[in-house]
């Protein structure tokens, strides 16, 4: 199945951007998307007023490869160590999802061979379905990729790497990879070693916070990171419930629709009009759903990534204020034996240096991170809740209208 969106503005969900902040400089959409059966191509439009770069409105094409090569560029820069900007390719700005339409393509494909337990009017309903959840995912990956370039364009200092703009301009095939075996298998160990070293860090060698502002954030983002993540499994399940209540909806509208056809007078008329009720109500789930994957999975799913990014920024200080205290006591080493004092010297400011950088920025990014969190929070659910009482009058009212009809039948 190929693809194809023009975005605008309601083909995008909108919340998918939940805390874009920043000045409007650098201004950048992706404006078209074409879906082939193993890529997705991406029209990246840029305006800008930005010195940087050499015109003021362009737009090239891009793979998801190069947006995931964009990202790896961020999270390999030393530079950028005191920002929420974790090495994984999961963190914030998270890196957009790999397309992924597979799962709706093997429905279609399953429902394409046939089954002769369905009738030909259920079969064109669930073909309707799939063809709709297969945009959906579609429109959802488009809004992903185009999140993740607003939110390096709205960062201060993100939107001035030099990678950025040439992702943005260059109009050639960047002609990146994605990672080998070797690569991913050391990225791997990576993790694990640093999940060892937290461990060691925090436990083992007794090393304390010396700042409460950072102690209170890290204790807080332990609980946060582990509800929010529960808060996400459970809303996911509660959406699949729906969208199974959706689909349990087209066998009954088709069987009643059938009696409608085999009955006549009063039960005709009644069966008919059920056989609707459940079809509209079919398209009412689909949309309580769609919603609550929108407004509230969504959402809740980009928090958990967002918080194990801050939890990734605590450590990496923490790390910093190790190296800081080890490089103390090798000085004082190096002034009792009177040897290397001078080298011992220099790396002990060093490693003062980047602490008090890393604190500096982490702090500043911390809050932050509080500040849209509930903004954000607040946005989506007031939506969220405003959307599901517009569907539960939608649902009544149907129900009433068609209680009526049939007590109104002769």
């Amino acid at each position: 199945m190929e693809e194809h969106l023009e975005a605008g503005k309601e083909s995008k969900p909108s919340s998918m951007s939940p805390d874009l902040q920043g000045d409007r400089s650098l201004q950048v959409e992706i404006s078209d998307a074409v879906s082939e059966r193993d890529k997705v191509k991406f029209t990246v439009q840029t305006k800008s007023c930005v010195p940087h770069l050499a015109q003021t409105e362009f737009s090239v094409v891009r793979h998801h490869e190069e947006f995931i090569w964009l990202h790896n560029a961020y999270v390999e820069n030393e530079e950028y160590a005191g920002l929420i900007l974790c090495p994984s390719l999961e963190q914030i700005p998270p890196a957009p999802p790999r397309p992924d339409f597979e799962a709706s393509r093997e429905k279609l494909q399953k429902l394409g061979e046939g089954d002769s337990s369905i009738t030909r009017e259920e079969f064109a309903k669930m073909k309707e379905e799939l063809e709709a959840e297969y945009l959906a995912i579609f429109k959802k990956t488009v809004a992903m990729h185009e999140v993740f370039l607003q939110r390096l364009a709205a960062h201060p200092t993100l939107r001035r790497d030099h990678n950025f703009f040439v992702f943005l301009e260059y109009g050639q095939d960047l002609s990146v990879r994605g990672k080998n075996r070797k690569e991913l298998l050391g990225g791997f160990l990576r993790n694990i070693v640093k999940s060892a070293d937290e461990a060691l860090i925090t436990g083992m060698s007794g090393l304390k916070e010396v700042d409460d502002f950072f102690e209170h954030e890290r204790t807080f983002l332990l609980e946060y990171h582990t509800r929010i993540r529960d808060a996400c499994l459970r809303a996911d399940r509660v959406m699949h419930s729906h969208k199974c209540l959706a689909d349990d909806y087209i066998p009954i509208s088709a069987a009643l629709s059938s009696l409608g056809t085999q009955e006549v007078n009063q039960l005709k008329t009644s069966f008919l009009k059920l056989a609707e009720l459940f079809e509209r109500l079919r398209k009412l789930e689909g949309r309580v759903a769609s919603d609550e994957d929108l407004k509230l999975s969504d959402m809740l799913r980009y928090y958990v990534r967002d918080s194990q990014a801050a939890k990734d920024l605590l450590y990496r200080r923490l790390r910093a204020l190790a190296d800081y205290e080890n490089a103390n006591k090798a000085l004082d080493k190096a002034r009792t034996r009177n040897r290397e004092v001078r080298t011992a010297e220099s790396h002990q400011q060093l490693c003062c240096q980047r602490f008090e950088r890393l604190s500096d920025s982490a702090k500043q990014e911390l809050m932050d991170f509080r500040s849209r969190r509930v903004s954000s929070f607040r946005k989506n659910l007031i939506e969220l809740a405003e959307l599901e009482l517009k569907h539960a009058k939608a649902s009544t009212l149907l129900l009433r209208n068609t209680l009526v009809t049939l007590k109104g039948e002769p």
